[in-house]
């Protein structure tokens, strides 16, 4: 599937839930269900920088040349905010990464419902996940 159908369909899923407390439950869940990271990545070089709670991110180029992403966080809603970037990047290429217009983040509403602080750990975690792309299409390029 494409970034966009993925983002399409988390905010037709959102779209049927208008209660912002529900959303909240729902991303919860979401977080709940993120497959665990090894805890090889629990390290200070996988905290990204900017979140006010901690999140641990990796980042793998597959043999086909997507990119792997498995994330952590000490917070019950950033861990469910990072497994949707995750929904939405995972297992795609790094070009398409880099091209993709994340407009499910204000099309669900998410923007405009988080505090300034976890505003900035969301943009955060989407720099550091395209900071992963960037290094990795770099890398295919030298190939």
């Amino acid at each position: 599937m494409t970034i966009d159908q993925i983002q399409n369909d988390i905010v037709e899923e959102f779209s049927d839930v208008e209660d912002w407390m529900d959303r909240y439950g729902m991303i919860i869940d979401l977080g709940n269900n993120l497959p665990e990271i090894n805890e090889a990545y629990k390290t200070p070089d996988h905290l990204i920088e900017g979140c006010q709670s901690r999140v641990w991110l990796n980042a793998e180029l597959t043999p086909d040349g997507r990119v792997h992403y498995t994330a952590d966080s000490d917070a019950i809603i950033v861990k469910g905010i990072i497994s949707l970037l995750i929904q939405v990047l995972d297992n795609q290429t790094p070009d398409d990464i880099l091209k993709a217009d994340l407009h499910f983040i204000d099309d669900i509403g998410l923007s405009e419902h988080l505090s300034p602080t976890r505003s900035n750990g969301l943009l955060a975690m989407v720099k550091q996940m395209r900071l992963y792309a960037l290094a990795f299409q770099a890398k295919q390029q030298m190939k």
